[in-house]
Protein backbone atom coordinates (compact mmCIF):
# COMPACT_ATOMS: atom_id res chain seq x y z
CA UNK A 1 0.00 0.00 0.00
CA UNK A 2 1.34 3.79 -1.14
CA UNK A 3 1.57 6.31 1.57
CA UNK A 4 -0.80 7.92 -0.42
CA UNK A 5 -3.70 4.86 -0.16
CA UNK A 6 -3.07 5.15 3.44
CA UNK A 7 -3.79 8.51 3.78
CA UNK A 8 -6.77 8.51 1.45
CA UNK A 9 -8.36 4.86 3.06
CA UNK A 10 -11.16 4.93 5.56
CA UNK A 11 -14.34 6.59 5.99
CA UNK A 12 -14.23 10.37 6.79
CA UNK A 13 -17.31 11.83 9.24
CA UNK A 14 -18.89 15.37 8.02
CA UNK A 15 -19.42 17.69 10.62
CA UNK A 16 -22.14 20.78 10.08
CA UNK A 17 -19.60 23.41 11.23
CA UNK A 18 -22.18 26.64 10.50
CA UNK A 19 -24.11 29.06 12.63
CA UNK A 20 -23.51 32.27 14.45
CA UNK A 21 -21.24 32.93 16.95
CA UNK A 22 -22.19 31.40 20.48
CA UNK A 23 -21.90 33.27 24.09
CA UNK A 24 -19.82 32.13 26.80
CA UNK A 25 -17.85 28.88 26.52
CA UNK A 26 -14.87 30.25 24.71
CA UNK A 27 -12.91 33.34 25.77
CA UNK A 28 -14.33 35.92 22.82
CA UNK A 29 -12.89 37.49 20.03
CA UNK A 30 -12.47 41.13 19.89
CA UNK A 31 -13.33 42.85 16.64
CA UNK A 32 -10.38 43.39 14.80
CA UNK A 33 -9.85 47.05 13.99
CA UNK A 34 -6.56 48.93 12.21
CA UNK A 35 -4.58 48.54 14.78
CA UNK A 36 -3.34 45.58 17.05
CA UNK A 37 -4.62 46.73 19.93
CA UNK A 38 -7.88 45.88 18.76
CA UNK A 39 -7.27 42.48 17.38
CA UNK A 40 -7.22 39.17 19.88
CA UNK A 41 -7.33 35.63 19.01
CA UNK A 42 -8.48 32.10 20.46
CA UNK A 43 -5.86 30.00 21.59
CA UNK A 44 -6.79 26.36 21.84
CA UNK A 45 -5.21 23.66 22.95
CA UNK A 46 -5.77 19.92 24.59
CA UNK A 47 -4.05 19.19 27.96
CA UNK A 48 -1.81 16.42 29.11
CA UNK A 49 -5.56 14.55 30.52
CA UNK A 50 -7.15 15.31 27.24
CA UNK A 51 -9.13 18.37 27.94
CA UNK A 52 -9.88 21.16 25.45
CA UNK A 53 -8.72 24.58 26.41
CA UNK A 54 -9.83 27.92 25.08
CA UNK A 55 -7.53 31.29 26.30
CA UNK A 56 -8.61 34.29 24.96
CA UNK A 57 -5.35 36.82 23.73
CA UNK A 58 -5.82 40.74 23.36
CA UNK A 59 -3.02 42.04 21.42
CA UNK A 60 -1.67 44.49 23.54
CA UNK A 61 1.97 45.27 23.79
CA UNK A 62 2.62 43.22 26.40
CA UNK A 63 -0.60 40.99 25.49
CA UNK A 64 -3.13 40.78 27.51
CA UNK A 65 -5.38 37.63 28.31
CA UNK A 66 -8.98 37.47 28.09
CA UNK A 67 -9.66 34.50 30.34
CA UNK A 68 -8.91 30.34 30.72
CA UNK A 69 -12.19 28.15 30.02
CA UNK A 70 -11.05 24.53 30.64
CA UNK A 71 -13.71 21.49 29.16
CA UNK A 72 -14.92 19.33 27.99
CA UNK A 73 -12.88 16.23 29.06
CA UNK A 74 -12.19 12.47 27.85
CA UNK A 75 -12.91 13.70 24.25
CA UNK A 76 -10.39 11.56 22.85
CA UNK A 77 -10.34 7.71 23.06
CA UNK A 78 -6.56 6.45 23.21
CA UNK A 79 -4.58 9.33 24.41
CA UNK A 80 -3.71 13.05 23.54
CA UNK A 81 -3.65 14.17 19.84
CA UNK A 82 0.09 14.57 18.77
CA UNK A 83 -0.60 17.84 16.30
CA UNK A 84 -4.26 19.56 16.62
CA UNK A 85 -4.98 21.67 13.44
CA UNK A 86 -7.56 24.69 13.42
CA UNK A 87 -10.84 23.53 15.08
CA UNK A 88 -14.11 25.34 14.11
CA UNK A 89 -16.98 26.28 16.64
CA UNK A 90 -20.71 27.10 16.05
CA UNK A 91 -24.24 27.12 18.37
CA UNK A 92 -25.90 23.89 18.84
CA UNK A 93 -29.68 24.23 19.27
CA UNK A 94 -30.67 24.76 21.49
CA UNK A 95 -27.82 26.21 23.86
CA UNK A 96 -25.04 24.16 23.26
CA UNK A 97 -21.82 24.91 21.04
CA UNK A 98 -20.43 22.46 18.14
CA UNK A 99 -17.06 22.27 18.08
CA UNK A 100 -14.65 20.02 15.00
CA UNK A 101 -11.89 19.24 13.57
CA UNK A 102 -9.34 17.26 12.67
CA UNK A 103 -6.00 15.72 14.64
CA UNK A 104 -3.48 13.27 14.34
CA UNK A 105 -3.70 10.98 17.10
CA UNK A 106 -1.14 8.05 17.49
CA UNK A 107 -0.58 7.35 13.77
CA UNK A 108 -3.57 8.06 12.20
CA UNK A 109 -5.87 10.97 11.11
CA UNK A 110 -9.03 11.57 12.71
CA UNK A 111 -12.11 13.80 12.71
CA UNK A 112 -13.48 14.61 15.75
CA UNK A 113 -16.35 16.68 16.97
CA UNK A 114 -18.79 16.77 19.92
CA UNK A 115 -22.02 19.19 21.25
CA UNK A 116 -21.78 20.45 24.31
CA UNK A 117 -24.35 21.87 26.89
CA UNK A 118 -24.85 25.07 28.19
CA UNK A 119 -21.71 25.28 29.89
CA UNK A 120 -19.41 24.38 27.36
CA UNK A 121 -17.39 22.80 29.76
CA UNK A 122 -19.57 18.95 29.14
CA UNK A 123 -20.38 17.26 26.09
CA UNK A 124 -24.35 16.14 25.57
CA UNK A 125 -24.89 12.56 25.48
CA UNK A 126 -23.73 10.54 22.32
CA UNK A 127 -22.46 13.63 20.46
CA UNK A 128 -18.83 12.82 20.57
CA UNK A 129 -17.20 11.60 17.65
CA UNK A 130 -13.81 10.32 16.52
CA UNK A 131 -14.33 9.01 12.95
CA UNK A 132 -10.31 7.74 11.58
CA UNK A 133 -9.76 8.78 8.28
CA UNK A 134 -6.70 7.27 7.88
CA UNK A 135 -3.32 5.68 9.61
CA UNK A 136 0.18 6.46 8.14
CA UNK A 137 0.65 9.56 9.64
CA UNK A 138 3.36 9.45 11.51
CA UNK A 139 6.04 11.68 9.67
CA UNK A 140 3.12 14.58 9.43
CA UNK A 141 5.16 17.77 11.27
CA UNK A 142 2.54 20.48 10.92
CA UNK A 143 -0.77 20.40 9.32
CA UNK A 144 -3.30 23.32 8.23
CA UNK A 145 -7.10 23.02 7.24
CA UNK A 146 -8.30 25.82 4.89
CA UNK A 147 -12.19 26.28 4.53
CA UNK A 148 -13.12 28.96 1.90
CA UNK A 149 -16.37 30.22 1.72
CA UNK A 150 -18.03 32.95 -0.19
CA UNK A 151 -21.32 35.41 -0.45
CA UNK A 152 -24.40 35.37 2.66
CA UNK A 153 -25.64 32.05 1.71
CA UNK A 154 -22.59 30.15 2.72
CA UNK A 155 -21.93 29.09 -0.52
CA UNK A 156 -19.27 26.42 0.17
CA UNK A 157 -16.72 26.83 -2.61
CA UNK A 158 -13.49 24.50 -1.12
CA UNK A 159 -11.97 22.78 1.87
CA UNK A 160 -8.38 21.80 1.40
CA UNK A 161 -5.85 19.68 3.99
CA UNK A 162 -2.67 20.55 3.94
CA UNK A 163 0.07 18.61 5.28
CA UNK A 164 4.19 19.27 6.09
CA UNK A 165 5.87 15.92 5.64
CA UNK A 166 9.61 15.35 7.48
CA UNK A 167 10.92 15.71 4.31
CA UNK A 168 10.14 18.24 3.48
CA UNK A 169 7.11 17.84 1.28
CA UNK A 170 4.17 19.76 1.48
CA UNK A 171 1.00 17.73 0.14
CA UNK A 172 -2.79 18.81 -0.46
CA UNK A 173 -6.15 17.32 -0.69
CA UNK A 174 -9.45 18.56 -1.75
CA UNK A 175 -11.86 17.41 0.78
CA UNK A 176 -14.90 16.84 -0.98
CA UNK A 177 -17.90 15.16 1.44
CA UNK A 178 -16.55 12.10 2.78
CA UNK A 179 -13.32 11.73 -0.18
CA UNK A 180 -9.78 13.45 -0.04
CA UNK A 181 -9.00 13.28 -3.38
CA UNK A 182 -6.68 15.14 -5.99
CA UNK A 183 -3.68 15.06 -3.93
CA UNK A 184 -0.87 17.15 -4.93
CA UNK A 185 3.18 17.16 -3.77
CA UNK A 186 5.09 20.01 -3.05
CA UNK A 187 8.72 19.73 -2.82
CA UNK A 188 11.75 21.74 -1.65
CA UNK A 189 10.80 22.55 1.79
CA UNK A 190 13.45 20.62 3.70
CA UNK A 191 14.31 23.57 5.48
CA UNK A 192 11.08 24.58 6.77
CA UNK A 193 10.02 23.45 11.03
CA UNK A 194 6.56 24.95 10.86
CA UNK A 195 4.01 26.79 9.16
CA UNK A 196 0.43 28.52 9.80
CA UNK A 197 -2.47 30.09 7.54
CA UNK A 198 -2.78 33.35 7.21
CA UNK A 199 -4.74 33.94 3.80
CA UNK A 200 -7.56 32.15 2.23
CA UNK A 201 -8.76 33.46 -1.57
CA UNK A 202 -10.66 32.14 -4.14
CA UNK A 203 -7.58 31.49 -6.10
CA UNK A 204 -5.19 30.75 -3.51
CA UNK A 205 -4.14 30.04 0.34
CA UNK A 206 -1.22 31.52 1.91
CA UNK A 207 1.19 30.40 4.69
CA UNK A 208 3.67 32.07 7.25
CA UNK A 209 6.42 29.39 7.44
CA UNK A 210 9.92 29.80 9.68
CA UNK A 211 12.78 27.51 8.97
CA UNK A 212 15.40 25.81 11.12
CA UNK A 213 17.85 28.22 10.28
CA UNK A 214 15.65 30.69 11.73
CA UNK A 215 14.15 32.45 8.67
CA UNK A 216 10.65 33.61 8.11
CA UNK A 217 8.81 33.05 4.54
CA UNK A 218 5.24 33.26 3.25
CA UNK A 219 4.52 30.51 0.62
CA UNK A 220 1.38 30.85 -1.20
CA UNK A 221 -0.03 27.80 -2.71
CA UNK A 222 -2.25 28.09 -5.83
CA UNK A 223 -5.40 26.39 -5.95
CA UNK A 224 -4.60 25.48 -9.53
CA UNK A 225 -3.31 22.20 -9.66
CA UNK A 226 -0.64 23.37 -12.69
CA UNK A 227 0.65 26.48 -11.16
CA UNK A 228 3.56 26.18 -8.32
CA UNK A 229 3.67 27.78 -4.95
CA UNK A 230 5.17 31.24 -4.69
CA UNK A 231 7.97 31.74 -1.85
CA UNK A 232 8.90 35.35 -0.51
CA UNK A 233 11.03 35.63 2.82
CA UNK A 234 10.36 37.92 5.06
CA UNK A 235 13.29 37.87 7.64
CA UNK A 236 16.22 36.44 7.41
CA UNK A 237 17.05 35.19 11.38
CA UNK A 238 15.59 34.82 14.87
CA UNK A 239 12.68 32.63 14.04
CA UNK A 240 14.12 29.38 15.00
CA UNK A 241 12.97 28.49 18.24
CA UNK A 242 9.46 28.40 17.34
CA UNK A 243 7.68 24.73 17.39
CA UNK A 244 4.27 25.93 16.85
CA UNK A 245 2.73 29.20 14.84
CA UNK A 246 -0.88 30.20 15.45
CA UNK A 247 -2.59 33.13 13.09
CA UNK A 248 -5.45 35.02 13.06
CA UNK A 249 -6.81 38.23 10.73
CA UNK A 250 -5.99 41.50 12.43
CA UNK A 251 -7.66 44.76 10.73
CA UNK A 252 -8.66 44.61 6.66
CA UNK A 253 -4.99 42.89 5.86
CA UNK A 254 -2.71 42.40 8.82
CA UNK A 255 -2.07 39.28 10.80
CA UNK A 256 -1.70 38.97 14.53
CA UNK A 257 0.87 35.56 15.01
CA UNK A 258 1.46 33.68 18.00
CA UNK A 259 5.01 31.79 18.07
CA UNK A 260 5.27 29.10 20.73
CA UNK A 261 8.33 27.48 21.74
CA UNK A 262 7.69 23.93 23.70
CA UNK A 263 11.36 23.95 25.20
CA UNK A 264 10.60 26.74 27.43
CA UNK A 265 6.64 26.89 27.46
CA UNK A 266 6.48 30.61 26.18
CA UNK A 267 4.28 32.26 23.70
CA UNK A 268 5.67 35.46 21.92
CA UNK A 269 2.91 37.44 20.31
CA UNK A 270 3.63 39.76 16.85
CA UNK A 271 1.73 42.05 15.09
CA UNK A 272 2.16 41.80 11.13
CA UNK A 273 0.93 44.29 8.31
CA UNK A 274 -0.23 43.16 5.57
CA UNK A 275 2.62 40.56 4.04
CA UNK A 276 4.91 41.95 1.52
CA UNK A 277 8.15 40.13 1.21
CA UNK A 278 10.94 41.43 3.04
CA UNK A 279 9.18 45.31 3.11
CA UNK A 280 6.58 43.52 5.44
CA UNK A 281 6.40 45.45 9.00
CA UNK A 282 6.40 42.78 12.32
CA UNK A 283 5.89 44.42 15.30
CA UNK A 284 6.82 42.13 18.29
CA UNK A 285 4.21 42.55 21.15
CA UNK A 286 5.82 40.60 24.00
CA UNK A 287 5.93 37.48 25.75
CA UNK A 288 2.08 35.96 27.19
CA UNK A 289 2.26 36.09 30.68
CA UNK A 290 0.93 33.05 31.22
CA UNK A 291 3.37 29.28 30.83
CA UNK A 292 1.96 27.36 27.40
CA UNK A 293 2.60 23.23 29.17
CA UNK A 294 -0.10 21.68 27.11
CA UNK A 295 1.19 19.47 24.48
CA UNK A 296 -1.12 20.66 21.70
CA UNK A 297 -1.97 24.37 20.43
CA UNK A 298 -4.61 25.24 17.57
CA UNK A 299 -6.23 28.27 16.59
CA UNK A 300 -10.25 28.51 17.55
CA UNK A 301 -11.98 30.04 14.92
CA UNK A 302 -16.23 30.63 13.91
CA UNK A 303 -16.55 29.19 10.69
CA UNK A 304 -20.09 30.98 9.28
CA UNK A 305 -20.60 33.68 6.49
CA UNK A 306 -20.33 36.32 9.17
CA UNK A 307 -16.76 35.75 9.87
CA UNK A 308 -13.83 37.11 8.75
CA UNK A 309 -11.34 35.52 6.79
CA UNK A 310 -7.67 34.96 6.84
CA UNK A 311 -6.57 38.16 4.32
CA UNK A 312 -3.37 38.56 5.81
CA UNK A 313 -1.11 38.24 2.15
Amino acid sequence: MTRSDRRRRGALVTLALVGGLAAGPLPGTAEAAGTAAFCSMQLGSVTAVGEHRGQGILATSPPTMLGDAVGPAEIYAGGVPRLVGPMAHAPATPTGELRGGWLILGPSMYLSGYITDSTGRATLADTVKLQEVSAGWEDITAFQTSRYYEGPKYRHLRMNQYALRDDGVVLRWTIDGNTWRDQRLYRGFTSVKTFTLISQTRSYDTFLANTFNGALYTIRIPVDPTATPVVRPLRGSSWENFDTLIAERCGEHGTILLGIDQDTHTGHLYALAHADGSATSIQSLGDLPVSLDDPAYFRWYLDTPQASKLRGE
